[in-house]
């Protein structure tokens, strides 16, 4: 867990994870992400605080970002022994507003990107005979997801096969894959899109604690925990695993039955 790679790694859950990583004395950080001032500004205050971290501005969206993320740490710190995949499209889109760019933009990223960092990042470890641990970041939505989330939903749902099959398959050397799946989490993005797609009120997360169980809902402190956790040794053998964080517990209470509000239904206005 020592020399950990963040794909994702400059705010929001990838910053939490990078400072709970430096409590716990890892030795080397490289966090990948498209914010250059914010990326540098918070590579140099972990930096400061004991772990020679480095930032290394990346578009996950293009091929050469894992490639190039993986050259910075093997070059800076050696070979990774931990991979973090943050990095995600969120955006809104049902059936009938979806379209062939927006279904293809959350894959790249949600999916593609992930999956060929894992490849390169692995290759360096093999090369090196590095054991190493790999987390994915998934989401509930994974298990089916809100009607305004289906490309979004499918691409974590396929995050969810990526990390058992590449478990199974990198187990014989050494290398451990699991995910962790957060519910609705407080995050800058998260308001963001509450706020500008949604139409939420700007005071939209004290209203959705109010009516939650547990009096809240998701913290990036405590889904970065979990994270830690799976990186390190104490999670043992543990590989192939996918754990939600979430207000509640999937399956259990009451049916949910659609009703009319729940339509996606709408004219789409280039028809």
């Amino acid at each position: 867990m020592s020399i950990t790679i963040i794909n994702g790694g400059t705010q929001g859950l990838g910053e939490a994870v990078a400072r709970r990583l430096v409590e716990q004395g890892a030795t080397g950080l490289v966090l990948g992400g498209r914010s250059v001032d914010r990326g540098r500004a918070l590579a140099s205050s972990l930096s400061e605080l004991g772990t020679p971290t480095l930032f290394v501005h990346s578009d996950i969206t293009d091929l050469d970002a894992p490639r190039h993320l993986v050259e910075q740490c093997v070059e800076r710190f050696g070979a990774p022994n931990g991979v973090v995949n943050v990095a995600a499209a969120t955006s809104r889109a049902t059936l009938f507003t979806d379209t062939p760019e927006h279904f293809d933009h959350h894959f790249a990223v949600n999916v593609k990107a992930p999956y060929f960092l894992i490849q390169t990042a692995a290759t360096a470890m093999l090369r090196a005979g590095t054991r190493g641990s790999i987390v994915n970041v998934g989401s509930t939505s994974g298990h089916g997801g809100a009607t305004k989330l289906t490309s979004y939903s499918m691409s974590k749902g396929a995050l969810t096969i990526m990390t058992k099959n590449l478990a199974f398959g990198l187990m014989q050397h050494g290398i451990r894959v699991n995910q962790v799946n957060p519910g609705w989490m407080d995050t800058e993005s998260e308001h963001r899109v509450q706020v500008e797609s949604d139409g939420a009120p700007e005071n939209w997360l004290e209203i959705a604690e109010r009516g939650s169980p547990l009096g809240r809902i998701v913290k990036p402190w405590e889904v970065a925990n979990v994270i830690a956790f799976c990186l390190s040794d104490e999670s043992g053998m543990m590989t192939g695993n996918c754990i939600d964080i979430d207000r509640s517990v999937l399956g259990a209470g009451d049916v949910t039955v659609p009703t009319a509000a729940d339509s996606i239904w709408t004219e789409r206005s280039d028809e």
